[in-house]
């Protein structure tokens, strides 16, 4: 039996300014299908998603956008 390992991928985010913005990403991110974990640093403006497989950038920035923020560049 072979032991799948989780990808863990961070995302620079702009626009993220208080514990609403933290929430609000979160929340999205959390729905993308294969994310295990998200956390944000607020300081940093980024976003580490923990996922059972590498995650299409696309579908990233559609949950960043539906947040009401913006995927500044991809991963970072």
């Amino acid at each position: 039996m072979t032991e799948q390992r989780s990808v863990v991928q961070t995302y620079a985010v702009t626009g993220m300014t208080c514990e609403h913005c933290v929430r609000a990403v979160s929340a999205e991110l959390s729905a993308v299908p294969g994310v295990e974990e998200v956390r944000i640093d607020l300081a940093g403006g980024t976003a580490t998603v923990t996922s059972a497989e590498p995650l299409p950038v696309e579908s990233v920035r559609a949950a960043v956008d539906e947040a009401g923020y913006e995927l500044a560049g991809g991963i970072a």
